[in-house]
């Protein structure tokens, strides 16, 4: 019988996990491995965006989202062997493709080996009774009860296996972790380009982060067009911390609704944009998260996995609107379908006002995060730059994901950001992330 996995009730100390210090990954953009110009990266970028946005109309069960942009490279196992993962704040489980996976049952060509539990001593299975199987809604009995299943479904398709524990190495440090060893998969090919899994940092039980018994971690993010000689950074536990004298904005995490679904994300309390000196008229009610339909809740939510932001169209439409007013004669007709306002490329760092997002009532500066121009248009052609923001009120789109606002990790780009998940607080601060 598996152990019994304690722990969310135990001390760093007593937990079968030595990474007290702290965990420390390299994370590479999906396509810096790869000799693509600066256009197939912001159209990639684009069809992920959509994707994600298209993945949570369909929500009918629990569903988690993929499509997120960023890999990390880990051991697993012992002797241990190599694996990647998407790292994904949008769900919760840690999975890998095992070596029973076959082309038969849908499972993915990887860049790496799958991995083979026959060949590890650690590995152990998780009793249908055992504690991990009753950590969250991936996770059941098997009709015979004799094995703990797993199975999640994602906008891309859906993974099924069962779970186990492992011990799993992060740089220097290693833990004991519950994960799927994933079996069977109807994922679309390509959407996670090449990673054996994923590493879910959501905010269930599952996660990378409750697991560890964590209350933090933070990520700093390279821009797009230099992460293929500079790599980004996430930071677990104690190594999770911000410093420099750049100033810190610290915004509180919303309440989550108790479906299991939308408790996992991270939603914030976004009030108002600005755009260069000029607020928009939209009601703060527009961002707020509510209920839209039974079972399905609308609101703004940070995620690391939707490569472009997208707006509730209330929103977009007056972001549209003022940037245009600003912008006049300056733009110029988009050179690609999918695209709204552009500019001359070399003009766009003179031209493009930055943005300020307002976060809780009554504004202040201690509540504003802004955002510059290269955070949130991007250069779509040797001669154009285009406004990467986009409307949630896509063709199609049904709720809740066309009420819903989603800070992508494009306007994330050079800013460290830090989840205090233990005094439930978010803080951005402004960093040249290829330095950390």
């Amino acid at each position: 019988m598996a152990r019994p996995l304690l722990w969310l009730a135990l001390l760093c100390a007593s937990l079968t996990f030595t990474a007290c210090a702290g965990i420390r990954l390299e994370l590479v953009h999906v396509d810096a491995r790869e000799n693509r110009t600066v256009a197939e990266r912001v159209r990639r970028a684009t069809e992920r965006t959509h994707r994600r946005l298209a993945s949570m109309g369909e929500v009918t069960a629990p569903v988690r989202w993929v499509e997120t942009q960023y890999i990390a490279e880990y051991l697993i196992g012992d002797p241990p062997q190599r694996a990647e993962a998407i790292i994904d704040t949008g769900s919760n489980l840690i999975w890998t493709q095992c070596a029973a996976c076959r082309p038969a049952g849908g499972c993915f060509s990887q860049n790496l080996s799958f991995y083979d539990p026959s060949r590890s001593r650690t590995v152990q299975p998780v009793a249908c009774n055992g504690t991990a199987c009753a950590l969250g809604s991936e996770t059941q009995c098997t009709r015979d009860r004799s094995a703990c299943a797993v199975l999640t479904a994602y906008g891309a398709g859906a993974i099924a296996g069962v779970l186990g524990t492992e011990v799993f190495t992060f740089g220097s440090q290693n833990a004991s972790l519950a994960f799927g060893c994933v079996t069977a998969s109807r994922l679309t090919p390509g959407s996670l380009d090449g990673a054996s899994g994923i590493i879910g940092l959501g905010r269930g039980a599952l996660s990378l982060v409750s697991q560890l018994g964590d209350t933090k971690f933070s990520y700093c993010l390279t821009p797009y067009f230099s992460d293929a000689v500079n790599t980004s950074r996430l930071f677990v536990g104690a190594s999770a911390g911000l410093g420099g004298n750049t100033p810190v904005t610290s915004v509180p995490f919303v309440k989550n609704p108790s479906d299991d679904l939308f408790g996992t994300f991270y939603f914030l309390p976004l009030a108002g944009i600005t755009v260069g000196k000029a607020k928009l008229n939209v009601p703060a009610a527009a961002f707020d998260l509510r209920q839209v339909a039974p079972g399905n809740w609308a609101g703004t939510l940070i995620d690391s996995g939707s490569p472009f932001t997208s707006l509730v169209d209330v929103a977009y439409q007056a972001l549209r609107a003022e940037l245009a007013r600003q912008l006049g004669t300056s733009l110029v007709p988009p050179p690609a379908r999918g695209l709204d306002l552009c500019v001359a490329r070399g003009d766009a760092g003179k031209l493009v006002p930055p943005l300020v997002l307002h976060f809780g009532s009554g504004g202040g500066a201690a509540s504003d995060v802004v955002v510059p121009p290269e955070n949130y248009w991007a250069p779509v052609d040797d001669t154009t730059a285009c406004m990467v923001v986009f409307s949630s009120a896509r063709p199609n789109a049904t709720l809740p994901i066309n009420e819903t606002t989603i800070i992508g990790n494009y306007m994330q780009q050079n800013m460290h950001l830090l989840y205090d998940l233990g005094n439930g607080v978010l803080s951005f601060q402004p960093a040249d992330c290829s330095a950390m």
